[in-house]
């Protein structure tokens, strides 16, 4: 969500801060600015809207100095004016904070600081640190930060610089990433690895309850009570996103990152599928054979996208390892407790490793003595350390806010998980190896999915004015109906909503008109007879109904008013081959709303607030 870069050192901040922010873009926003440090002299630029905005402005206004800060905001409190930008200043206008996260009792906060006389410029929770860092100023700022810190109930990633102190940045985290940056021309400060590539060398990622003091020439990391504590320094380049951060030549990034499928999908199978023993290998899972043997549940949790994920993941482990599954979402499980023995295992689902739900029920599950898991893109991410142990996706950088690349490599991966767990089960060599030789084939077959896309425009053509869209699936398929109605939600701003093909006559067929379009997912499987029936229930009605369908379907062809072909796979995959056109289909909707396709609106990236 927010991005914070911060540097110090011997060039001209401004230029580097506003290259950092760019390079988080992707995250989603709605203001941006910054604070600069001259001698005794702070220069606060913000803007609401886009970082072009911040730019505009600074062209005009230029933020002079070596030293600074900065922000990109997604309101959580306030709207999305100037004022409600970050950075934020106490009311002497002589120390700046940015800020990542959520103060859960600003509130009484705010209204301590007013009854003794502190006035306020924002509507935001941020305001509040500001104020609370002024008071226990006392010419040592990390000691101020830690007291203001004290008092905060909720997340925090900060930066703070102080007037009296130039050249000084002062960082503290809880529950909201930040990372320190080594370079030849000073320090950095930031609250993703991406943003100083090309610009450090070496980085330390701080943990939970950790302050850092940044100069140009030094820095330190410090625990709660300020005692030094020593920290792994690496290089940079083991924890940047890999693949190419470029559009090349498309238009968008997320039809890029929709076309880049069958070659993350290769990645995430790489050296992973062993044909001699006819299963799949995890070198960071953490766990023996006897100790996969001994799992008696697993529990997957996560937000989004990822969510619907695991509900493939449900039906996969299911069928192929015969291990019962409960898919549940992150924001619930943690505030649940459910009664789980100790051989019940959570597998936490997530792209960015940063979800603040997703990362709580992950620590709430790790307090309570359970093994747990993660499946995730980002490397060194708050949940990929802190899970025992996990599987990475190894899909390159996903730029576009809503996730496409992602979903496809997070249900490769709980493919192959599957076939692991089966393996020391009950799947025989010959099912194990019919499994791998259908994954090794499977990037050839989003490739001709892919060759759905003049299809699909026209599809998109026919259908961009719908205000309602209804997308149905069944069995390994209701999970990919409800991602295709979250994916035309999340860019082209239509109201849809996915189902279990069978549950349209409990209710949602009041729904259908001449007006709705049904898109069903119905290639050749077990319920294929059942969701043609279900077809013709739609049909019955007046509604228009689209088909994604195996290719040269006649039967499919003779009810459907639009079909949209797809090559035939296993049913265990094909929530990815079906997957495409549906990702397709909305991208190419919003391009004909005249959406902003790859930064949809309210949207963000990794959701570190909860």
């Amino acid at each position: 969500m927010c991005g914070i870069v911060g540097f110090t050192g011997r060039r001209e901040a401004s230029p580097i801060l506003l290259e950092g922010l760019r390079r988080l873009e992707y995250r989603g926003y709605d203001s941006a600015g910054m604070v600069t440090g001259t001698g005794n002299e702070l220069h606060l630029r913000k803007k609401a809207g886009r970082l072009a905005e911040l730019a505009k402005h600074l062209a005009v206004h230029p933020a002079p100095g070596c030293h600074g800060i900065s922000h990109t905001r997604w309101a959580t409190h306030g709207g999305a004016t100037d004022r409600n930008s970050h950075p934020h200043m106490n009311a002497a206008n002589d120390i700046a904070l940015v800020h990542n996260g959520v103060i859960e009792n600003f509130a009484a906060l705010k209204q301590q600081l007013q009854s003794a006389g502190v006035l306020f410029r924002s509507d935001t929770d941020t305001e509040v640190l500001a104020h609370l860092i002024s008071h226990y100023y006392q010419g040592d700022l990390t000691a101020a930060v830690r007291q203001a810190l004290a008092l905060v109930k909720g997340t925090y990633g900060v930066a703070v610089m102080a007037k009296a102190e130039p050249g000084l940045i002062v960082g503290a985290r809880l529950g909201s990433p930040l990372v320190v940056g080594v370079g030849e021309d000073g320090t950095y400060l930031a609250s993703d690895a991406n943003a100083l590539a090309g610009y450090a060398d070496k980085v330390v990622y701080l943990t939970d309850r950790q302050l850092c003091a940044l100069t140009e020439t030094d820095w330190e990391v410090r625990d709660q009570d300020l005692s030094p504590v020593s920290v792994s320094v690496s290089d940079i380049a083991a924890f940047l996103g890999e693949g190419d951060a470029e559009r090349g030549d498309f238009p968008h990034y997320m039809l890029k990152e929709i076309y880049e499928q069958p070659e993350t999908l290769a990645n995430a199978m790489r050296g992973r599928l062993e044909s001699d023993s006819a299963t799949a290998h995890f070198g960071g899972l953490n766990l023996g054979a006897q100790q996969l043997r001994q799992i008696d549940r697993v529990i997957m949790t996560a937000c989004g996208t990822s969510y619907h994920a695991a509900m493939v993941g449900e039906y996969l482990f299911e069928e192929l390892a015969r291990v019962p599954v409960e898919v549940e979402y992150a924001s619930e499980f943690r505030y649940r407790n459910p009664p789980m023995d100790r051989s019940t295992v959570v597998l936490a689902l997530t792209q960015s490793g940063e979800t603040a739900d997703t990362l709580a029920a992950l620590r709430e599950s790790k307090r309570m003595g359970h093994t747990t898991l993660a499946i995730c893109n980002a490397v060194a991410s708050s949940i990929a350390r802190e899970a025992d142990g996990g599987v990475y996706l190894h899909a390159g950088p996903e730029i576009g806010v809503a996730s496409t690349k992602a979903f496809t490599s997070q249900v490769c991966v709980l493919t192959m998980l599957a076939l692991y767990l089966g393996r020391t089960r009950h799947l025989s060599s010959t099912q194990g190896q019919k499994i791998i030789d259908d994954l090794h084939a499977l990037p050839e077959m989003v490739r001709k999915a892919l060759e759905c896309h003049d299809r699909v425009k026209e599809v998109a053509a026919k259908y961009a004015d719908a205000k309602n869209v209804l997308y149905l699936g069944r069995q390994y398929l209701y999970p990919v109906a409800l991602e295709g109605a979250l994916k035309l939600k999340e860019i082209s701003y239509i109201h849809a909503e996915g189902y279990p093909a069978a549950e349209m006559k409990h209710g949602p067929i009041a729904l259908v008109d001449e007006n709705t379009p049904s898109v069903f997912l119905v290639p050749r499987g077990n319920v294929f007879d059942k969701v043609m029936s279900n077809m013709q229930e739609i049909k019955a009605r007046g509604g228009p109904v689209i088909a994604v369908a195996s290719e040269g379907d006649r039967e499919v062809s003779a009810v459907a008013d639009d079909v949209i072909p797809i090559p035939d796979v296993s049913e265990y995959l094909q929530p990815i081959v079906t997957a495409i056109p549906l990702q397709l289909l909305a991208y190419e909707i919003a391009v004909l709303c005249g959406c902003d396709v790859d930064k949809p609106r309210n949207l963000a990236k990794s959701v570190t607030v909860e």
